[in-house]
């Protein structure tokens, strides 16, 4: 692949997650975007459909992780660390959701910062921002 058309599809791919956080609150269904903003320590949670939040979330960790995905395999351009990549993403999501679904079926404020920061996780293509430095140094150490 051309290096050229490569950094022009990294650029857009890289565009697609921005666009993704700007345009939250149009695409998904999510009362904790608000609800974080605010003093969230000292109110009581959102009233939410479970079903719905869950589903949403969910639709919003694919499209980060697919995109995810492809931005690590146009920039080092191994299908085996893709693979390894969408395994992590694959176990990363079973064991973020369960967590994240006890702290909205279970809301406490004592729990919010946690919440908080799980919900981050599965929001925001944070594996990402892990994975590219962790590749980037295993393959100069290769």
């Amino acid at each position: 692949m051309h290096k050229v058309f490569r950094y022009i599809l990294l650029f857009i791919l890289f565009l697609m997650l921005i666009l993704i956080r700007f345009f939250e609150n149009d695409l998904f269904y999510d009362p904790y975007l608000t609800f974080f903003q605010g003093d969230y320590l000292y109110i009581d949670s959102p009233r939410r459909e479970v079903a719905k939040l869950v589903a949403y979330t969910t639709l919003r960790y694919l499209l980060n992780s697919m995109v995810s995905l492809a931005i690590l395999f146009l920039v080092f351009k191994n299908l085996n660390m893709v693979k390894f990549s969408g395994l992590i993403y694959v176990i990363a999501f079973v064991m973020l959701i369960l967590i994240y679904l006890y702290f909205v079926i279970n809301p406490r404020q004592e729990d919010y910062y946690l919440f908080f920061n799980i919900r981050r996780f599965l929001i925001q293509p944070i594996l990402l921002i892990l994975l590219l430095p962790a590749f980037y140094y295993h393959k100069l150490k290769a």
